[in-house]
């Protein structure tokens, strides 16, 4: 959940942290806004880590929101397809992001033939649509035979513990590490990878420098729906991709991690 979305803005902000072009709704996070980094560098790290998997390739992003990451994977793949139902956005990435090749559609019904691309995108996208198990048969049905579904969304253990009803209000149904693995392998996957997202070293530092959660200070911040401390914007705004780790469970334990990493080959 965004710690932004939740309060009012601050206008303080200024160079890279300027405000975007795309408003934040707590749907998607955008680049470019100081109070939104954390969030925003939590997200991109997913795409830089696994770009690879996407070079030479046919990539399809499904859901692709503020459209930064389809940008990114454009640098490596073939030909990138951005898909997003919200027209706003849509509009947004045909005229930011001319690599992007970008549709209108619903992820219940993909808008592409059988076997159209090599690799699916969907991050922090799963947790937000009503017929999952719908969605990733569609994913299948467009992979050619051996593509690749990338697939990331927040951990429920850890993103609204001790919950059956998501804290963000706009997400239907969050997901463990093992409901994840079952919800790819009866729609038509086999699971190479599950990895995790955590905290790397510094992110800890800033952890106990803000009573031992930078997340559970961002959301107090914007629960108050009072100005950001100095210290803690400037904390927030300094966050860049390599401040996370992303690990398999033979390094950490994936119930623990804050959002999870899913690489599934289509079968």
């Amino acid at each position: 959940m965004s710690a932004y979305v939740a309060g009012a803005a601050n206008d303080a902000a200024t160079g890279e942290n300027s405000r975007p072009e795309l408003p934040l709704t707590g749907e998607r996070t955008v680049p470019g806004l100081a109070e939104e980094n954390y969030w925003f560098r939590r997200h991109e790290v997913v795409y830089e880590r696994l770009a690879g998997r996407c070079a030479s390739r046919d990539v399809l992003e499904a859901g692709c929101g503020e459209g930064y990451g389809a940008d990114l994977i454009a640098d490596v793949a073939r030909r990138v397809i951005g898909l997003d139902y919200d027209e706003t956005a849509v509009a947004h990435v045909r005229a930011r992001y001319p690599r992007v090749e970008m549709h209108h559609g619903n992820l219940a019904a993909l808008p592409l033939a059988d076997e159209t691309v090599d690799v699916v995108v969907n991050f922090q996208v799963i947790e937000h649509l009503w017929d999952q198990g719908q969605f990733v048969r569609e994913c299948a049905r467009v992979l050619r035979p051996g593509g690749l579904l990338l697939m990331s969304t927040p951990n429920r253990i850890t993103f609204s513990p001790g919950r059956d009803t998501p804290i963000n209000p706009f997400h239907t149904r969050e997901l463990n590490a093992a409901e994840l693995t079952e919800l790819l392998t009866d729609n038509g996957f086999a699971l190479e990878s599950m990895l995790g997202v955590f905290h790397g070293p510094r992110l800890l530092e800033l952890d106990a420098r803000h009573g031992g959660s930078l997340i559970d200070a961002q959301i107090a911040r914007a629960l108050a729906d009072a100005p950001w401390p100095a210290e803690l914007l400037a904390d927030v705004a300094s966050v860049r991709t390599e401040d996370f780790d992303l690990l398999d469970a033979a390094e950490r334990d994936i119930d623990d991690s804050l959002d999870l990493v899913a690489i599934a080959v289509r079968t």
